[in-house]
């Protein structure tokens, strides 16, 4: 791995933390947790030895970085920010639902995996749990303004609905028995129009 591995990520002027919690995010999705050092760190960022132990000196530290730089970056692939009005009506919200889902299926799968990766670590180390769980508790609170604003009975069970099969659809998709075969961006749309219009009643 080379520092272009790591540079679309992280645009000219990237702060040294992002460079290396973007090295980190890359060889999470390339090598897996066994992968993820410093030392791989600095060489993907293409950074001098030993500047990732200057940032994040233990591991823990690293991967919070890690976990710090997935939040950032997804909420920039799910593009809340840019949902419709709820006043649109149910199918401008599934257009833009499947829109952010298939950008996590394809131009951004590697992102997909390095968040898995940190998933199943955040199991085994409580300290990167309550990191994870704050970084994905954003991302919930805006889903469950919205199908509350489209008329939701049950906000809290919608939204884990919700998540639960796009979370499905990524992981058998991008790691699972489905990877070959990533659905169209209709596809997708066509899967949430169900979910979402059973759920809103619409």
């Amino acid at each position: 791995m080379s520092a272009r591995t790591v540079s679309p990520a992280s645009p000219a002027g990237a702060s040294r933390a992002d460079l290396v919690a973007d090295a980190a995010l890359a060889l999470l999705a390339e090598r897996g947790m066994r992968g993820l050092t410093h030392r791989a760190v600095d060489e993907a960022a293409g950074l001098p030895q030993g500047s990732t132990s200057n940032l994040a000196r233990t591991r823990q530290a690293l991967l919070e970085l890690a976990v710090r730089r997935l939040a950032d970056r997804e909420a920039k692939v799910l593009a809340l920010h840019e949902m419709p009005d709820p006043r649109a009506g149910l199918d401008a919200l599934v257009d833009a639902l499947a829109l952010a889902t298939h950008r996590a299926l394809t131009r951004n799968r590697d992102l997909t995996l390095a968040r898995y990766e940190l998933a199943l670590e955040a199991t085994r180390r409580p300290e990167l749990r309550a990191h994870f769980d704050a970084a994905g508790a954003r991302f919930r609170e805006q889903l469950g303004a919205l199908v509350t604003a489209m008329g939701s009975a049950d906000p809290a069970r919608h939204v884990l609905s919700l998540v639960a099969w796009a979370d499905g659809l990524m992981f058998s998709c991008v790691a699972g028995t489905f990877h070959a075969e990533v659905p169209g961006l209709a596809e997708v749309r066509a899967g949430l129009r169900e979910v979402l219009g059973g759920m809103i009643g619409r």
